[in-house]
């Protein structure tokens, strides 16, 4: 076979590559999509096409009473008030004690370090389970059940932080301290002004981190608060069970899908310096 012809068949096989792994992507990508499709068109769907046997992906007939339903059967606008009070609480707290604790870690030598670093490092391997009894008991002596007190303060420092925020404090040079030691900066001011500016990738990696995973979390709210006003979107989706275990798929999911839109907007807002962050931080 001439060159010519090799030359030839190459750019075929390269465009019949690239379309079978076009394809390849596309199915995947429609795989990892279908959840959320089910829930936005689960949520315009009538009661009727929602309960129907063959279940249809696409509604025949679109509507809204989904959403009207969850504003009347929940007090949702409270229920959304109380998850963003709850996670940008629950994160602002663990961003700054995290990053003071993580600070004192990296950058200060005292007596004892290396083993306070391995306590916090090995509370990661306790199950949650196994704390939260305790911690119930703890929140209920100080009176703070059915309060945001008792959602937030239990979570204002997490280990993981700790430990992601220690690591990055690490990899800035300590030459920065030194010159604004010698300037007459006390710890503090060296934290604040010298440390902090340089950790905005690594902080807002790890605020995000944490305000999505608390405003997700179910179990958290389903058990410090008991009394309907005071829940959040996760744990007020669950008193949807009706009597006999019924529960109304087409009103669920039109609160899943509303509680996914804050997270969308907000990740939309940071999209680009979420991913230099992430990027920024492997790098170190």
């Amino acid at each position: 076979m001439t060159d010519t012809a090799l030359s030839r068949r190459r750019p075929a096989r390269l465009r019949v590559g690239r379309g079978l792994y076009f394809l390849a992507m596309l199915f995947v990508t429609l795989l990892i999509l279908l959840p959320i499709l089910i829930i936005v068109f689960t949520a315009f769907k009538p009661v009727s096409e929602v309960n129907a046997f063959p279940p249809s992906l696409i509604p025949g007939t679109w509507t809204l009473d989904n959403f009207e339903r969850i504003f009347t059967d929940l007090p949702f606008a409270r229920l959304i008030l109380n998850s963003f009070v709850f996670a940008g609480g629950v994160t602002l707290c663990a961003l700054v004690f995290d990053s003071l604790a993580a600070y004192v870690l990296a950058r200060i030598d005292f007596r004892g370090s290396r083993l306070l670093l391995v306590v916090i490092v090995a509370s990661l391997m306790i199950p949650f389970q196994a704390t939260l009894i305790p911690i119930y008991q703890l929140v209920s002596d100080f009176g703070w059940v059915n309060t945001f007190w008792g959602l937030i303060i239990p979570r204002a420092a997490d280990a993981f932080g700790i430990f992601f925020l220690r690591q990055f404090f690490l990899s800035l040079p300590r030459d920065l301290d030194n010159a604004a030691r010698i300037d007459g900066a006390s710890e503090f001011r060296i934290f604040r002004s010298v440390v902090l500016p340089n950790a905005v990738p690594a902080l807002l990696t790890l605020g995000i981190y944490t305000f999505v995973n608390n405003w997700n979390d179910l179990l958290w709210p389903l058990v410090f608060t008991t009394e309907q006003e005071m829940g959040t979107i996760t744990s007020g989706l669950t008193l949807l069970t009706g009597p006999s275990g019924i529960i109304p798929y087409g009103v669920m999911m039109a609160g899943s899908l509303i509680a996914v839109v804050p997270l969308a907007i907000m990740f939309l807002f940071v999209q680009r310096r979420f991913i230099e962050s992430v990027a920024s931080t492997g790098l170190k």
